[in-house]
C-alpha cells in the first residue's frame, strides 16, 4: 500500500497562537469567498449605509440573518440607530457599487438606485435579493461586533444571465462564480 502526503502538509506550516499576526489572518480569511451586502437605512432623512462582506443567513424560525461591522466603524454608530435596516445582496456586475459605499459618507448613494420603504429601510436596485430586518441583538466579537437582524420582508430578482450571479468578495478583491450548465 502506498500513502500519498497531503500536498498542503508540505507547503503549509501551521502556528501557535504566539504566531498569529493580523496580516496572516487576513489573508489566511480571505481564502475563504464571501458574498456582499449593503446594509443601509434612512436617518435623520438621509441614507446612511455601509458594504459587508460577513453576511450569512442564521435561522428560519425566528428569521433571522447577520452580518459583522467593525467596532471603529464610524458608520454603524449611526445606522444602528434606525428602526429597520435594508440588506441588499449585491450582483456580481456592482463593484463600483461596493466600493461607493465603502468611501466618502457624502458620496456613498450618489447615482445608485434605491428606494426606501415606510419604516426606513434603504433597498438598492439590481440587488440580488432585498432584506427589510430590525436589530435582534448585537454581540461583540474581539474588533468586530456580530449583528443578528429579525427580518420582515423579503424580495428577490431573477434578473438573468451574469447579473444574477452574487459579487464575490475574496483575497481582498472581486471575484465571480461560474453559472452552472
Amino acid at each position: 500500500m502506498t500513502v500519498t502526503p497531503d500536498p498542503l502538509a508540505t507547503v503549509t506550516t501551521l502556528t501557535t497562537n504566539q504566531d498569529l499576526d493580523p496580516r496572516r489572518l487576513r489573508e489566511a480569511f480571505g481564502i475563504f469567498p464571501t458574498g456582499v451586502v449593503a446594509v443601509a437605512a434612512e436617518v435623520d432623512g438621509e441614507p446612511v449605509g455601509l458594504a459587508a462582506s460577513s453576511f450569512t443567513s442564521v435561522s428560519l424560525d425566528p428569521p433571522l440573518v447577520s452580518f459583522s461591522v467593525a467596532n471603529t466603524s464610524k458608520t454603524w454608530p449611526t445606522l444602528r440607530r434606525a428602526t429597520h435596516l435594508g440588506v441588499t445582496i449585491l450582483a456580481s456586475h456592482q463593484g463600483t457599487v461596493c466600493r461607493q459605499l465603502a468611501g466618502p459618507v457624502q458620496q456613498r448613494f450618489d447615482g445608485i438606485g434605491l428606494r426606501t420603504t415606510e419604516d426606513g429601510a434603504v433597498l438598492l436596485d439590481e440587488g440580488l435579493a432585498r432584506f427589510d430586518c430590525s436589530i435582534h441583538d448585537e454581540v461583540v466579537a474581539g474588533d468586530h461586533t456580530l449583528v443578528l437582524l429579525r427580518l420582515h420582508a423579503v424580495e428577490s430578482a431573477d434578473l438573468g444571465g451574469d447579473t444574477s450571479l452574487p459579487l464575490v468578495f475574496h483575497r481582498s478583491g472581486f471575484g465571480r462564480l461560474e453559472a452552472s450548465a
